[in-house]
């Protein structure tokens, strides 16, 4: 498994080119990142030697567009999809990543088709450039009812909802906190097959009742309550070699500078890594 960072919980980073070299200096092999903005700066062949130079790769995008509202704004985006996945792709890049919120304003079944014929030909463009589309499945219970109507939370009901978008490129965006906030167990994970799993997120929980979890309250790796090292050790028992990325939503932005912060989530993954026997 690769070692891999996002920008979520690295305070006011001053841009994505000082978060490849921070990765590149902590001891980090994947960034996620926007492929194409990295691309427009430097040209292609520049973006790719800035990787190269770093010794990082490029963990996964995130999906262009906007699926969950009005028709209008789903096709304004699918209209920049070709491009962004071209630049992805270009730059080795083989995993692009949303969120599935559990609930809605929409009515459920309503919405359900919506998803499945819009994601659908997401996967499609996106496979045409050798990219997969993860999907995340979002746990904690104050967001099952932040919206009228519930919708999926569970990974039983992703895997269904990918079975109905029926493209081959279509898995999972697997999160430590949703994995912890379903109260799912590591016999969960060994149940599903490596290739069922786009990327991962990991992060850590406080020690309230589990609730009580927010989404935005989350910790870096080692700091809470989460089993960390069987979450790993269940991903590489099913033989999953992917990105393992450090996904942090916090109220505020942390204030500390971004070598601390770094230096605070090399400690993290060392840690859990560690105790998992990585």
């Amino acid at each position: 498994m690769l070692r891999g960072i996002t920008s979520a919980g690295l305070g006011r980073i001053e841009s994505e080119e000082l978060m490849i070299e921070l990765a590149s200096a902590y001891g980090f092999q994947a960034v996620d990142l926007d492929a194409k903005g990295l691309v427009q700066r430097h040209g292609l062949e520049g973006a790719k030697a800035f990787l190269e130079k770093h010794g990082v790769v490029a963990g996964a995008i995130g999906l262009p567009v906007e699926w969950r509202t009005t028709e209008e704004a789903f096709i304004q985006g699918i209209e920049q999809l070709a491009s962004t996945a071209a630049a992805a792709s270009a730059l080795g890049c083989t995993s692009c990543c949303t969120y599935i919120l559990p609930s809605t304003d929409l009515k459920a079944a309503h919405f359900m088709a919506l998803a499945v014929k819009r994601l659908r030909l997401c996967a499609q463009i996106l496979g045409a450039y050798g990219i997969r589309l993860g999907l995340e499945f979002v746990g904690p219970h104050h967001l099952r009812t932040q919206w009228k109507h519930p919708f999926i939370w569970t990974m039983e009901e992703t895997l269904d909802f990918i079975d109905a978008i029926g493209e081959p490129n279509v898995g999972l965006l697997f999160d430590a906190y949703h994995w912890y906030t379903n109260e799912m167990t590591v016999q969960d994970i060994e149940q599903l097959r490596p290739e069922q799993i786009v990327h991962v997120h990991i992060n850590d929980a406080p020690n309230v009742p589990v609730e009580e979890v927010l989404d935005n309250h989350r910790l870096y790796p080692g700091e809470g309550v989460i089993d960390l090292a069987g979450f790993l050790q269940g991903l590489q028992r099913i033989g999953y070699t992917g990105v393992v990325a450090q996904e942090i939503l916090t109220p505020t932005m942390p204030a500390d500078p971004v070598e601390k912060l770094m230096e605070r989530s090399k400690a993290g993954f060392d840690n859990v890594f560690t105790a998992a026997g990585l």
